[in-house]
């Protein structure tokens, strides 16, 4: 499902997330793991409305997660999920060399 572009009906605008993760380069097939059990429980929540890890075909340590939910509400729910408390803080972060998160309305 794609984000929307906008919205003129008076809801909230959607809110974006691009988070950069680089794998250490022993852990970069694990760290692909804990990215397919994430994406499969994420893409379930309610006012998730777009959830897309990617990886680099130049870089294979290096994944980017493209995400997209309803309202600030829709992420602080992913956020607190036990999915994602056990999947990023518990098993992916002490996998990575580096790690962004940035968050992103339309211009």
């Amino acid at each position: 499902m794609n984000c929307p572009r906008s919205r003129k009906d008076g809801k909230p605008v959607p809110l974006y997330v691009v988070a950069r993760w680089t794998a250490r380069t022993e852990t970069q097939e694990e760290v692909a793991e804990v990215l397919s059990e994430l994406s499969e429980a994420s893409r379930a929540e309610p006012g998730c409305l777009m959830y897309r890890p990617v990886r680099s075909t130049d870089d294979p340590r290096r994944f980017v997660l493209l995400e997209c939910y309803a309202d600030e509400a829709a992420l602080a729910r992913h956020q607190e999920s036990r999915h994602y408390r056990e999947l990023v803080p518990g098993r992916a972060v002490p996998l990575l060399a580096e790690r962004e998160v940035a968050r992103y309305r339309e211009a």
